[in-house]
């Protein structure tokens, strides 16, 4: 991996980092799971995501509410996974 790419999913990593304990953990399972294989598309859609309120982002990931965006969409199912 290249430095950019490096420190862009280390500044991903870090904005990943939330106040809810629920948030925290499906994140490390994601990085967990799907570090190694984020392509581009993927940085670009968890960027959007992260944009999101704790509370928002919750409701996605949670499932109580659905995208209708078809790139956030493929990044809320691997969150979801846990």
């Amino acid at each position: 991996m290249n430095e950019d790419r490096t420190a862009r999913i280390n500044r991903l990593k870090w904005h990943c980092r939330r106040s809810m304990l629920e948030l925290d953990l499906a994140f490390d399972h994601f990085w967990a799971d799907h570090g190694e294989t984020l392509d581009t598309q993927g940085e670009a859609a968890l960027t959007r995501l992260l944009e999101l309120e704790d509370h928002e982002l919750w409701a996605l990931v949670s499932g109580r509410e659905v995208s209708d965006d078809p790139q956030l969409t493929g990044i809320i199912a691997r969150l979801r996974v846990i």
